[in-house]
């Protein structure tokens, strides 16, 4: 006989899809917000240590019930807003010496920035995932340490696969790829230029929301963007996609979302943040929508500013300079201002953030200091830069994608060596539905053409 109640069943579920699963992030979470959980937190220690079941399932439901109600602790010292009004009134302006742009130079830059996101981002997808313990021996025993270039599927020996905990067989290394491959940092950046396509300057989040739901399937998104599609389809709209049952709403899911709103908005960083605000308040709440508008601002920036210090302050200038992010980056400006070594500096990041734990290796503020710390430390040089990004660990081929787009607005095409370009051929797999393999020169024409009608 079956049973009348009908009720889900997530137990098939992988970890990181289920919200019972990933109490013990939530937990992490509400802490990093500041959420008074004193009255509940023993709930959350309870049901972290039982195995998966109804019980614990329930304990979930309720403890998201108290989550959402939580009052902000009355010794919490930031601020962090998750509507634009806000986020806006709790800004500290920066201005910097702005360089002219013609259509040749833009164009440049343009290219620069597409082709710089998507080598910094292959350099990096191999090693998605892998602690630095084994990064560093793999790096040392291929001879690239530090790293200064692509690995080759030439130099992964049978015996290192054996050997490494870390899975090294069948990566899209880069003298086996015929374009560069499938990755969400490459497609969001795409998808946003379908966006503004499809829906317009004036686009709004249930716009986003809609053209995930056409473009890939539920599988071809993660974390915070994976709940946010479920949410989708259970009929939460932006901006509650973000946060029901969501323990991921401040990780880096976002921050890779910015480029595009940077590239079409070349100068104009408020606007581009705007996009951004838009983008990442279907998925993400507070450091988590920081984490875009802070890229795309930056991008924005890239395209008229001189110095790589002016690039990165006027990102920050545009999220509120009362939160976690906007501290933890200017600490690295300042460490990087007072002579603290790259060495000094990565290990600071090491010991702070555990890259062991998911909620640290791929949070917002920890990938956003990397990149910091790459740009900074990288001196302009794209190679040095995205080589930098990604030896650090944690999200790698993410930190290489902002770092390479970056770089890329800020000093052109013409900056990037050839050895980074040549195994793309000037193609990319999008993984979009009707989409599939464009050429990266195709991209380029259409956000000049983006820009051209962008709102001033």
């Amino acid at each position: 006989m079956l049973n009348n109640k009908i009720c889900p069943d997530y137990s098939g579920d992988y970890y990181w899809d289920s919200y019972c699963k990933t109490l013990d992030i939530e937990l992490k979470q509400c802490i990093d917000e500041g959420l008074n959980i004193d009255d509940f937190k023993a709930d959350f220690e309870k049901a972290i240590k039982i195995p998966y079941s109804k019980e614990q399932a329930d304990i979930a439901d309720k403890l998201y019930e108290k989550i959402i109600n939580a009052e902000i602790r009355d010794d919490y010292k930031y601020n962090e807003p998750s509507d634009l009004e806000s986020i806006k009134a709790l800004r500290m302006p920066y201005d910097y010496k702005k360089i002219a742009l013609d259509d040749k130079l833009l164009y440049e830059k343009i290219k620069g920035a597409w082709f710089g996101r998507i080598c910094g981002c292959l350099l990096g997808k191999p090693l998605e995932g892998i602690k630095t313990n084994e990064l560093y021996l793999l790096l040392k025993e291929t001879g690239n340490y530090p790293l200064s270039r692509y690995i080759l599927s030439t130099e992964i020996t049978e015996e290192m696969i054996e050997k490494y905990d870390f899975y090294l067989r069948d990566k899209a290394w880069a003298d086996v790829i015929e374009c560069a491959p499938v990755d969400d940092d490459t497609t969001y950046t795409t998808l946003s230029q379908v966006l503004i396509e499809k829906y317009g300057y004036d686009f709004e989040p249930k716009d986003v929301a809609k053209l995930w739901l056409q473009s890939q399937p539920i599988e071809k998104y993660f974390t915070a963007e994976k709940v946010a599609y479920r949410n989708f389809i259970n009929g939460y709209a932006p901006p509650y996609s973000a946060n029901f049952q969501n323990p991921y709403r401040e990780w880096i899911g976002a921050q890779i979302r910015g480029d595009y709103f940077g590239y079409i908005t070349p100068g104009n960083k408020a606007l581009g943040a705007e996009y951004a605000f838009r983008d990442a308040s279907i998925s993400h709440t507070k450091n988590g929508i920081y984490g875009e508008m802070f890229v795309s601002a930056m991008i924005s920036s890239a395209a008229n500013a001189e110095s790589i210090i002016d690039v990165i302050k006027a990102g920050l200038s545009e999220i509120p300079a009362t939160s976690r992010l906007y501290e933890a980056v200017y600490d690295i400006i300042e460490k990087f201002e007072n002579g603290v070594s790259q060495e000094e500096c990565v290990s600071f990041i090491h010991n702070k953030y555990d890259e062991f734990d998911p909620h640290d290796s791929v949070h917002t503020i920890t990938n956003a200091l990397i990149v910091a710390t790459a740009l900074l430390y990288g001196n302009g040089d794209f190679g040095k830069s995205i080589c930098l990004a990604v030896q650090i660990g944690y999200d790698t081929d993410c930190n290489g994608a902002t770092v390479g787009s970056v770089l890329g607005m800020l000093n052109g095409f013409s900056s990037i060596g050839e050895e980074w370009v040549k195994p793309l051929n000037n193609k990319l797999d999008t993984g979009i539905t009707g989409m599939g393999v464009i050429e990266i020169s195709d991209l380029v024409e259409k956000t000049i053409s983006h820009i051209k009608g962008a709102k001033k």
